[in-house]
């Protein structure tokens, strides 16, 4: 396609006999061709601008055109937002337009026209971003190598101005589309992990079960289910894969496959938390560095007792009426750090009016300038909690949680079970 500008200038110099200086416009949508000529002499001299230092003149007719041509250069290094095109179009304009005998930006495999050599003749013009930082160097090979004319450089150092913004453009562009993409995969993982948590809570006569679960970013490595058992027991976990965002979120799904498979069968919670530690290590290396504290509850309704195992956790505290709190404290070490780990369990009485809580340690890693939240505060503020219902507790915890944080952001996952008995075997807690 032809181009829309076209100039070019002939040097007068004091002194000579001076030729005519000529620049042509070319406006192809249109269909005019403007000539605009000058001759030497005192009228060129009065009609132009002198530059200091070299004996060119420049018509004011001669800048308009000047400024016209970089304008349509402008339009065109600014007309798309993929950087290979941004630089595609530059090399054109400098061969095609400014008839230079090879242009590159190296480092790229981008050139057009001979291959700039890179000796004396060549000159390079750098494109820098707002902030100084280098995104390409655009080397230009006159031809014959010849110096350029002012107007030539003048036109190229304009050319690469423009570029540097159309580059950083091009680039800012790519950033928030592939921001974008990661974003709506990162919401979807997010739909995705809490469709995993429990849809409904067992319906269990005389008790109250609740859970609540915020994750720290869009993805966390908390784990939290509530899975029937064979024998009518209901089995409980709360856990933590080490570290927080999408790594940790990949190995809690991975954790609660491995946990749902084992648990079907029915096996002691002891004999689950070893089979579970020895099936983490295996996974390997990465795994390892994941490795998962976790607590499991089994939780037999009838009898009013529960079985618990604790796994490197938090412990989980337990509240009897008329008894001092007693907290369940870690039997081994956490999920996959050592193979071969046996786990004991601790078997208690769950009378009536009795209340447990596991949590995860975001609850307790919160922090008020240095001061941390801690278990000793949270394990107070659940005594002092006057509600025998599960979802009333949690709703208790959380709010002294953001008192306490004075709306400071969330620095941890945060996940939470509460188990309540009524103070009567058949009565469901209020």
């Amino acid at each position: 396609m032809s181009s829309p500008f076209r100039w070019r200038k002939t040097s007068n110099r004091p002194g000579a006999s001076l030729p005519e200086s000529e620049i042509q416009v070319n406006d192809h949508h249109h269909g005019n061709h403007v000539r605009v000529k000058s001759h030497g002499g005192l009228c060129a001299m009065a009609a132009g601008i002198q530059l200091p230092g070299n004996g060119e003149t420049i018509d004011l007719q001669q800048q308009v055109a000047r400024l016209q041509a970089l304008l349509e250069a402008s339009r065109q290094v600014h007309s798309t937002t993929r950087e290979e095109e941004v630089l595609e179009q530059v090399l054109r304009i400098v061969v095609r337009e400014l008839e230079m005998a090879g242009a590159a930006f190296p480092g790229t495999g981008m050139a057009y026209g001979e291959a700039p050599e890179g000796d004396a003749s060549t000159l390079a013009y750098p494109l820098d971003d707002r902030t100084g930082q280098r995104m390409a160097e655009l080397v230009v090979a006159p031809p014959d190598g010849r110096p350029l004319t002012i107007y030539e450089a003048d036109f190229i150092e304009g050319l690469a101005l423009q570029a540097a913004v159309a580059l950083e453009n091009a680039r800012n562009h790519k950033r928030n589309v592939e921001f974008a993409r990661v974003q709506q995969d990162m919401d979807a993982a997010r739909a995705i992990q809490r469709s995993l948590l429990p849809h409904k809570l067992p319906d269990i006569a005389g008790y109250s079960l609740g859970f609540r679960s915020d994750t720290c970013y869009e993805v966390g490595g908390d784990y939290l289910d509530v899975v029937g058992q064979p024998d009518g027991s209901i089995l409980m976990a709360v856990a933590d894969v080490a570290g927080k965002g999408m790594a940790s979120a990949m190995m809690s799904t991975s954790f609660r496959s491995a946990f749902r498979a084992m648990a079907a069968e029915g096996p002691p919670l002891g004999d689950l938390a070893a089979r579970m530690n020895q099936h983490h290590w295996a996974e390997g290396e990465e795994a390892r560095r994941r490795y998962v504290t976790a607590i499991f509850l089994r939780l037999h309704p009838e009898s009013g007792e529960i079985e618990v195992v604790n796994a490197g956790h938090n412990p989980g505290f337990l509240l009897r009426p008329n008894a001092a709190p007693r907290l369940f404290e870690a039997a081994g070490t956490p999920l996959g750090m050592l193979p071969g780990m046996r786990y004991e369990s601790e078997r208690c009485e769950f009378a009536p009016g009795t209340r447990l809580l596991f949590y995860t340690d975001g609850l307790t890693e919160v922090f008020r300038g240095d001061e941390e939240f801690g278990p000793e505060r949270l394990l107070e503020t659940f005594l002092k909690c006057p509600a025998r219902k599960a979802d009333d507790i949690l709703d208790a915890l959380w709010a002294a949680i953001e008192e306490f944080s004075q709306g400071g952001p969330q620095g941890d996952d945060m996940t939470a079970l509460a188990l309540c008995r009524g103070v009567s075997p058949t009565e469901m807690p209020a």
